[in-house]
């Protein structure tokens, strides 16, 4: 998230990340196509952005690069370590916490958690995240595999702590006078879990609910 921002203050706005499927029925749709191996139109889905950050974009930037051959790639990195435990602790316990009566009420959550589940913890990682290791593995091969991919002059590895001026330096833009934006959605998406999982008893209370008026009304 905080790349994000960093772009959009840098007037690579709109954006284009996770959070935008979640407002959009569109997008969710492209994507869960794209997870199911269809052939999509990459321009129309980012035909009204400048950027692109986070999955599920970042899963295809073997495709998105053959579409947009002069793109300019940031590999947002992290330790391995710090990037498990914050994947471990957030977007990986989403969509198995989407309750079975909120998917068929809300067809596009069902979707946007299908999307997730296929792109994210099937098509990247092998249904193998829970593997430590091997997800360290793919933290660490994936930048690799960037790194042979994407002309060296159009490559930056990019850690927050960096700061401002790589990044600048490399789009070619100024440097702004506000620090490098630093935020943490982990709070937030913990939260949002939490809801989806206290949903699951919500018909319970209702039934039970239900009960208790049934009995006093004897």
């Amino acid at each position: 998230m905080s790349l994000k921002h960093a772009l959009e203050h840098l007037g690579y706005e709109p954006c284009h990340h996770m959070k935008t499927c979640f407002g959009s029925r569109q997008q969710t749709k492209w994507f869960l196509e794209a997870a199911d191996g269809k052939t999509v139109d990459w321009n129309a889905v980012f035909n009204d952005f400048q950027a692109a950050v986070d999955w599920p974009a970042a899963a295809y930037y073997s495709e998105l690069l053959a579409t947009f051959p002069d793109a300019k790639v940031v590999f947002s990195y992290r330790h391995p370590e710090d990037w498990y435990q914050s994947v471990s602790a957030t977007i990986f316990n989403v969509a198995s916490s989407v309750p079975a009566w909120v998917r068929v009420l809300f067809p596009h959550l069902d979707r946007l958690a299908q999307m997730i589940e296929k792109t994210i913890w099937q098509h990247e990682l092998g249904g193998k995240f829970q593997d430590r290791e091997h997800a360290l593995h793919f933290f660490e091969q994936r930048l690799q595999q960037v790194k042979a991919t994407v002309p060296k002059e159009n490559l930056l590895v990019h850690a927050a702590a960096d700061g401002w001026e790589p990044l600048c330096a490399f789009l070619g833009v100024d440097v702004p006078s506000i620090p490098y934006p630093r935020l943490n959605e982990s709070v937030k998406i913990k939260r949002f879990i939490r809801i989806l999982r206290l949903l699951n008893y919500l018909p319970y209370g209702i039934l039970l609910s239900a009960v208790i008026l049934i009995i006093l009304s004897q």
